[in-house]
């Protein structure tokens, strides 16, 4: 069991840092060997940043290209070191492309109450 309480308060608190896309917020909930591993990228898991640093510096890169990325929060719970958020992700990227998915984030939490690991699932629309 973790020595932190993992709860609703300090999950609002991530998805507040994340609506805000206030990178520096978002590093601070991470452990400095925290893990996100991504929706997308090269590798079935998506890409995995570790630290803060990289997860920031990964952050600022993809909020600059979907300035107006933001998170409705359908539900979330908490159960011990573990959390699960299911939310809709919105925006639209440079890129032309529209966002509007439905999908979840996994977390594990240390005994310090940061996140030990972050993993982010979404449905991806076929047309």
């Amino acid at each position: 069991m973790t020595a932190t309480k993992i709860d609703d308060e300090l999950m609002g608190a991530i998805h507040d840092a994340f609506n805000a896309q206030d990178v520096e917020k978002i590093g601070s909930f991470f452990a400095e060997d925290g893990v996100f591993s991504t929706a997308r990228g090269p590798h079935p898991y998506g890409e995995r940043y570790v630290g803060p640093d990289a997860i920031k510096k990964y952050l600022a890169w993809r909020f600059g290209q979907i300035s107006d990325m933001s998170w409705q929060h359908v539900y979330r719970y908490t159960c011990g070191n573990r959390a699960v958020s299911y939310w809709v992700v919105t925006g639209a990227a440079k890129s032309g492309e529209k966002m509007e998915y439905y999908g979840c984030d996994l977390y594990t939490f240390n005994d310090d109450g940061k996140i030990a690991y972050k993993d982010t699932f979404w449905k991806t629309v076929e047309k």
